[in-house]
């Protein structure tokens, strides 16, 4: 009677561990990440520690927003025509004059950019000074140019929020506005993976608690 009670309590013991594994936050239920989303995607990138910030200048990623598409057009400039509504012009079809951020992705608010005196920020999503410190210091600087001014890597988001995420990575910031934060890890990871940028692995875990909450995220 003993030894069946023991065995009894055992079996119960394995099943509550069990149960309580395949319920914990941001677990995709024990299955494998679905190949080609955001989630799969996090194993694929390399896993090391942060390398110091030495030597890191916004200079070495080229001088800001360049033309890198030759549509005559300052990189700045596109994102904005991209990511605003009722844009106008000071000239032309390029220089931004005046627009409406209508759903921040890091507030959820409506933020209103007019030239000069701005409210909006272009976004590094993957911010430079982390790319440095993350293989970016060994890239030549046409690599660097081209990180700097990737579509991929960049949006239109509200200017004082922007600023309150600085150099941060996903271990360390996200955007306050809980709805956007699978899009925007699965944006982090779909940029670091393009350009062989590794994650520290409180990033990497960081990554996985987030998107284990939306498996089914695509990269962008």
């Amino acid at each position: 009677m003993l030894t069946y009670r023991r065995t009894l309590a055992a079996s119960t013991l394995a099943v509550s561990v069990l149960l309580t594994a395949a319920c914990s936050p941001g677990d995709s239920g024990g299955k494998p990440p679905v190949r080609g989303t955001a989630l799969a995607a996090v194993d694929t990138l390399t896993v090391k520690g942060r390398a110091p910030k030495t030597g890191y200048e916004r200079e070495k990623f080229g001088r800001a927003w360049v033309d890198v598409d030759g549509n005559g057009c300052g990189t700045r400039d596109d994102i904005l025509k991209r990511d605003l509504t009722g844009v106008r012009f000071t000239d032309g079809h390029c220089k931004v004059a005046s627009g409406t951020l209508a759903d921040d992705p890091y507030t959820g608010t409506t933020v209103r950019y007019v030239r000069g005196r701005s409210k909006v920020d272009i976004d590094h999503v993957v911010a430079l000074s982390d790319a440095w410190q993350k293989g970016a210091s060994k890239w030549d600087g046409e690599t660097r140019r081209r990180f700097a001014n990737d579509p991929l890597n960049l949006l239109a988001v509200d200017a004082a929020t922007n600023r309150g995420k600085s150099d941060g990575d996903a271990a360390t910031w996200l955007p306050p506005n809980r709805a956007y934060r699978c899009a925007y890890v699965a944006r982090q990871v779909a940029v670091k993976k393009k350009y062989g940028v590794w994650v520290t692995a409180g990033e990497r875990d960081a990554m996985k608690k987030v998107l284990g909450t939306c498996p089914q995220q695509k990269l962008p």
